[in-house]
């Protein structure tokens, strides 16, 4: 009976089991060669060998096509059980009818008793187990094709469930980044800096241009990454004027590395939101983007806000370190997925008085442009 609403199972080529179930043949060779030239029990042995050789087909034949049904496994097996008994008596039967043609009397085959049950099932089980035995063999080169397709079709998912999750991830950053910048551009047009916001219109259009031209993919090239980075600095610049200054230190043969789209903007944006944009004096950004080996080393560094006299002692960004920021919790989680086990973050303020953001990722190279 077939299994309702089952999918369809896995299974090999046709000839893996029957390559798998050779040793077997092998030890019925193995043990005919000591009786050999024994008259009957050479003709016995030899015929065993040649009707495993013919019943592995139609089994192997069988055995697939009970599993492609999907019928329940010990169906299969009851099934097979009486359809290798059956093989093997008729083995049996052709044995002993070829017997009493080589002594030269087949007239004794019609004779009463000729096939009595005692003679009948003599050596019986010895042909029985030999076709049992392949077909547990082929049971279990089945049942592993079954389980590696299972294992591959596990892999996908999850690899695809990861990628669903990195792009959700990857999409938010745009609308953050996007309602920053109109709310930075509506005060501009508040305040009546129309030019300021005029500049700024342009600047952000270069940049969702530069983004929308951009690979699609997780990961990019730090040169395309970086370009994108200082088209959105241009934007941030002509908001701040002479309040922003920025550095950029790149170590060589860094710039073909593979980063994760849109991984420096967002930490830029929240070193000038949280750093920058409160100061009244000039504040700068230093990027030092260095390789160690086998690691990319990023290290990101931004003044920050004098501290408030005034302060009640609730937490204020400089003294909570912006965990709490949307674009560095993004960054944390999407490298989490990208490099499992194998990249970090930290973020916090060090000794200078100055916020820094380190990340530490695998060195990998992408294909040459």
């Amino acid at each position: 009976m077939r299994q309702p609403n089952l999918k369809p199972r896995a299974l090999p080529p046709f000839w893996l089991p029957v390559l798998a179930g050779l040793p077997l043949g092998v030890c019925l060779l193995a043990m005919a060669l000591p009786i050999l030239g024994h008259g009957n029990a050479t003709l016995s042995r030899t015929l065993y060998l040649s009707a495993f050789v013919l019943w592995v087909l139609p089994l192997t034949a069988a055995q697939r096509w009970l599993w492609r049904r999907g019928v329940a496994v010990w169906r299969i097996a009851l099934t097979l059980l009486a359809t290798t008994y059956a093989m093997a008596l008729a083995t049996r039967v052709l044995s002993l009818a070829l017997q009493a043609l080589s002594s030269g009397d087949p007239a004794r085959l019609i004779e009463p008793g000729a096939l009595n049950p005692a003679l009948l099932f003599r050596g019986l089980e010895g042909a029985w187990l030999v076709l049992v035995a392949y077909c547990a063999v082929h049971a279990v080169v089945a049942y592993y094709a079954e389980l590696r397709r299972e294992q591959a079709e596990h892999l996908q998912a999850r690899a695809l469930a990861s990628d669903a999750e990195l792009r959700a991830l990857r999409y938010q950053l745009q609308p953050h980044f996007l309602f920053n910048t109109l709310n930075a551009i509506s005060a501009l047009v508040a305040e009546e800096r129309g030019a300021e916001a005029r500049q700024m219109l342009a600047r952000l259009g270069d940049f969702l241009r530069t983004v929308l031209d951009s690979p699609h993919g997780h990961q990019i090239a730090l040169a395309e990454e970086i370009a994108m980075t200082e088209a959105y600095l241009e934007i941030e610049k002509a908001r701040l004027g002479k309040r922003l200054s920025v550095s950029w230190h790149l170590g060589d043969g860094v710039l073909g590395a593979q980063v994760p789209y849109l991984l420096l903007q967002p930490l830029v944006e929240n070193a000038i939101r949280h750093g920058i944009a409160p100061r009244s004096a000039p504040g700068r950004i230093d990027l030092r983007i260095e390789r160690d080996d086998t690691r990319l080393n990023i290290h990101i560094g931004n003044d920050l806000p004098p501290p408030d006299p005034l302060a009640s002692g609730e937490p204020s960004p400089r003294q909570d370190g912006r965990s709490e920021a949307v674009g560095l919790d993004n960054v944390r989680a999407r490298i989490a997925r990208l490099y499992p086990g194998d990249a970090s973050l930290q973020a916090g303020i060090d000794g200078d008085d100055r916020y820094r953001v380190r990340l530490s990722l695998p060195f990998r190279l992408g294909p040459p442009t």
